[in-house]
């Protein structure tokens, strides 16, 4: 079978081995996950062991397994980082994300380089460059359109990653450092300490108050499941979920979603191809609505657009789900079209526009609707309420189970020579094994006394996989007589088959190779850089000094006071979002606005030629950054 020229990849975040198995049985092509150090997830860390065990089980699918190196590296960490590299390609990693390009100047093992989207890849230049730089695969910025993919992709022959699912964070990522001025917890360190989440007032140039208590910075959850055809023909290779901290039914749940989407899609345009083996069955209806988010939206990819923002809340609301009618001593009745479970959490705005819970405890039908017996009753509730549903027992129960088989799809062939029967097995990947049973005077002597029947039990017995990750599409006999043949004899002949053809799946594993960067270093798009560059370490400067770059900035994180600067650029304006867009409604000017939450104040300015909103502020007294939180063998 020769596969089509265009695989299309599924990309499922990993909080650990058991979480990345899972992403893989539920259909993900590949999972990127946080080694022992140097992810820019804190929490998400893992071990080489844990990090080995994963490759292994998803290279028998011939899925990959990235690993993030993704944060920017002191001086001192140089070398630990290098080891972690190497460690990582020996326990059979498919490719490591990079941001800190102090790491190209030194001595990597032959593994693919994926750009991180902190290195803030929004143009062709830039992903040109990278190309040229040596890296395999572009993971692009969120904020990209459709259009500005395409442009992309007509400038670079490397694999585009796009994140199609999950939290959005606000900023350009590699370029907010509002965590690090507050708190000395560095984005690009992984150790964001989420200041986006927090309710903010707005205050024109005049002081006026343009809102208050709204989570201005806060975005809703990126979904772009009725995108995917119009990515993929804008050049969008590896389709990523967001999500190395969310829960096992999440990555359940959302890479199960996707996994459905895409091959509808694929099965529909045979130029396309899935980039791992097997199919996964599901025992649930995938159904992103259940799973945590704060809404959806797909954010910039058809330009930009109103309701992207999740302002009321960053909590999960859920689902709406009915309206409260009546309320009495310890129950209330919703009247809805669904039935909800005991164990349902459930939630409602209250008078200030805040979010309210409760868990259900015991559930009654009723003429009236359900009556819903919480665990404790809000004081807030009143009837005409909309009611959303946040957690569904029911379904959250069917995910704690076994909820996916994946198989890889296999033909069978028994032959017949001279001296023996051979048993050949032949994967859809058209790796084979083959295994004889020798001929004896027990094997291969008499003739079935029902050859009808005995062939067909024959096959039968041959095309049995149980619990191995194999199912048989057919089974051939190329026997010269109806033999009888011992049902053992059979069995033990399959075992030993597939026991070979696992092997040789993982001994054929086609890991990636490393691109080579261009001959000659090429000019870097810009000969000036900023801190914006997050240039931490004096190989990430030397590799900038060789492409060209003149005037290097050294790192935020660096710690040297740089007054009132942008410490947050972001394509969302807050001017746009409440009508006061220069470009919407004449004589408008995009004057500074301010947003406060408690002491703090940062200013909001607006460059209306790029489309841009800065936000504005400079880094605390005494704060500083611990390089402790990110060393060798943490959970960084």
């Amino acid at each position: 079978m020769t596969r089509p020229q265009h695989p299309i990849e599924l990309l499922a975040p990993a909080k650990n081995a058991d979480f990345g198995i899972e992403a893989i049985k539920h259909g993900a092509d590949a999972v990127y996950i946080g080694g022992p150090s140097f992810g820019a997830r804190y929490g998400a860390g893992n071990e080489l062991a844990d990090i080995a065990r994963l490759c292994d089980f998803a290279h028998h699918y011939r899925a990959k397994v990235f690993v993030a190196v993704n944060t920017i590296l002191h001086d001192a960490e140089l070398e630990a980082g290098r080891q972690l590299c190497w460690d990582l390609y020996n326990a059979g990693t498919d490719a490591l994300i990079i941001q800190d390009m102090g790491l190209l100047e030194m001595d990597l093992p032959p593994i693919q380089l994926h750009a991180s989207t902190q290195t803030d890849i929004r143009n062709p230049a830039k992903a040109k460059f990278l190309e040229d730089a040596g890296f395999s695969q572009l993971v692009l910025a969120r904020e990209m359109s459709i259009e500005e993919i395409r442009k992309v992709a007509a400038d670079t022959t490397l694999s585009l990653e796009y994140f199609v699912h999950g939290a959005l964070c606000v900023a350009y990522s590699g370029q907010c450092y509002i965590s690090h001025a507050h708190t000395g917890r560095s984005a690009n360190r992984g150790e964001c300490s989420q200041a986006c989440r927090l309710p903010y007032t707005l205050v024109d140039d005049k002081g006026k108050v343009i809102t208050e208590n709204q989570h201005l910075l806060s975005m809703k959850d990126n979904n772009q499941s009725d995108n995917l055809l119009a990515l993929i023909e804008a050049g969008v290779n590896s389709f990523k979920i967001e999500g190395r901290l969310k829960d096992l039914s999440y990555v359940k749940n959302i890479t199960a979603h996707y996994r459905t989407l895409l091959d509808e899609i694929i099965d529909a345009h045979p130029q396309y191809a899935r980039a791992s083996s097997g199919r996964s069955t599901f025992t649930f209806t995938p159904q992103p609505d259940k799973t945590f988010n704060r809404g959806y939206t797909d954010y910039f990819a058809g330009g930009r657009q109103d309701d992207i923002g999740a302002f009321d809340s960053p909590a999960f609301v859920g689902e709406l789900i009915g309206e409260v009618t009546e309320i009495g001593d310890g129950w209330l009745i919703v009247h809805t079209d669904q039935d909800f479970h005991n164990g349902d959490g459930v939630c409602f705005h209250d008078a200030h526009g805040d979010v309210q819970g409760m868990r259900i405890n015991t559930v009654e039908h009723c003429a009236r609707g359900q009556k819903l017996f919480p665990a404790e009753m809000p004081a807030d509730l009143s009837e005409g309420a909309s009611l959303f549903r946040n957690r569904d027992q029911a379904f959250e129960r069917a995910l704690e189970k076994d909820s996916a088989d994946r198989r890889v799809a296999l033909q069978a062939r028994l032959a017949e020579t001279e001296t023996a029967f051979q048993l050949t097995l032949t994967d859809e990947d058209q790796v084979s094994a083959t295994v004889d049973l020798p001929k004896d005077d027990k094997i291969g002597r008499d003739l079935a006394q029902n050859p009808e029947a005995a062939l067909g039990k024959l096959k039968e017995n041959l095309g049995k996989f149980g619990n191995t990750i194999f199912t048989c599409t057919g089974v051939e006999l190329a026997l010269e007589q109806p033999w009888f043949l011992p049902v053992g004899a059979i069995n033990a002949l399959r075992r030993e088959a597939t026991e070979r053809l696992i092997a040789a799946r993982l001994a054929n594993h086609p890991r990636p190779q490393r691109d080579q960067p261009a001959a000659n270093p090429v000019p870097y798009p810009q000969d000036e850089l900023t801190y914006l560059g997050n240039v931490f370490n004096a190989k990430a400067r030397a590799f900038y000094e060789k492409h060209g770059v003149k005037l290097i900035e050294e790192a935020y994180e660096a710690g040297n006071e740089k007054g009132m600067v942008s410490l947050m650029i972001t394509r969302h304006c807050l001017r746009y979002s409440f009508n006061l867009c220069p470009k919407e409604v004449k004589y408008i000017k995009p004057d500074p606005m301010t947003l406060i939450n408690g002491n703090e104040k940062l200013v909001l300015k607006f460059d209306c030629q790029a489309c841009e909103m800065h936000v504005i502020g400079k880094m605390k007294k005494g704060v500083t950054l611990n390089l402790g939180t990110i060393r060798p063998n943490s959970c960084g």
